[in-house]
């Protein structure tokens, strides 16, 4: 499910695809695709990276060619946004044209069960979230708010606040198990949370929250962080650990903590490679092994990412 692991189903080809115009289709959600193989089939490629849970929820970073084909329905919500070149596109759902121009910036989701024509003259680049309608139901129930609208058809849409947080969802295939597992139950929960205010037909109210967590709950989850064995730190089991929700497990931990449970733990990460890297002769290809990082190539890249140094020169300067 990480790094550049490619899980993708085989669809099974029911017939053609419903004709240019086709209204959206109603039928039980068990007929439909999921959205990875759905993808597949109507991008005739594979994905460069994804990540996909048992659900078939997760993200995936195309790159393919022009696209002139139907998108047949989905048995989830598809968002993606934009990252590549600007150009005029055209998307036919029933009997409405809309014709948008892909830039940065954009949005465009397609809401599970609908179906529509695309027409895409040239190569696209483009970071997508599979999310089940189970999980934004899930989020307006935690977060308190009123029950959820539909969410809209957008067509390259300007919204840079959700374009760039699925954007960012290129670190979570980072070559990290845990630290990745973590940061796309957080983005998707919040880009959830994103959706259900800005994407709606009726913006729903969120209820506040407010306080941290208790000392003990505290450092129940951040003894489970800190495991160094294979215990299980996805937002599910510190959520329930605590005996909240994942909405609220969240906003108690960085009330608590100043940090996101996936910014804490890739501080806590950090911190354990500087020790290592300063107090040891060990290879950086076992400190790479040894902090959970499928290659050095992974962990060097994130070492970067966060010192602006790579683990060599970082151990180099600081002895």
């Amino acid at each position: 499910m990480i790094g550049n692991t490619t899980l993708m189903r085989n669809p099974s080809h029911k017939g053609l695809p419903p004709p240019p115009g086709a209204e959206p289709d109603n039928g039980p959600t068990s007929e439909r695709r999921a959205a990875d193989a759905e993808m597949a089939r109507v991008l005739r490629t594979e994905p460069t990276r994804v990540a996909l849970d048992s659900s078939g929820a997760g993200i995936a970073h195309w790159k393919h060619d022009p696209l002139h084909d139907v998108v047949e329905p989905m048995s989830h919500h598809v968002i993606m946004a934009y990252n590549g070149m600007m150009q005029r596109m055209e998307r036919r759902s029933g009997k409405s044209v809309a014709i948008g121009t892909f830039r940065p910036g954009v949005v465009i989701i397609i809401p599970e069960g609908s179906s529509s024509r695309w027409d895409i003259p040239k190569p696209v680049d483009v970071v997508q979230l599979y999310l089940p309608n189970a999980t934004l139901k899930r989020v307006a129930d935690e977060a308190g708010t009123t029950k959820p609208a539909d969410l809209l058809e957008r067509t390259a849409h300007p919204d840079p606040i959700t374009s760039r947080l699925l954007l960012s969802a290129a670190d979570a295939l980072g070559g990290h198990g845990a630290l990745d597992t973590l940061f796309r139950n957080q983005l998707t929960d919040l880009l959830a949370t994103r959706l259900l205010v800005a994407h709606t037909g009726s913006p729903p109210t969120f209820q506040p929250t407010m306080g941290g967590l208790s000392p003990k709950v505290l450092l129940r989850a951040i003894e489970r962080l800190r495991s160094d064995s294979d215990a299980d730190v996805s937002l599910d089991a510190l959520a329930s650990d605590a005996g909240l929700s994942r909405f609220h497990f969240c906003r108690a931990f960085k009330e608590s903590t100043g940090l996101s449970p996936h910014a804490w733990l890739r501080q806590h990460k950090l911190e354990q490679a500087m020790s290592m890297l300063r107090e040891s002769d060990e290879a950086i290809v076992s400190i790479a092994a040894a902090l959970g990082y499928s290659s050095q190539t992974a962990f060097a890249a994130a070492f970067r990412k966060l010192t602006g140094e790579t683990p060599s020169d970082w151990r180099r300067r600081m002895r």
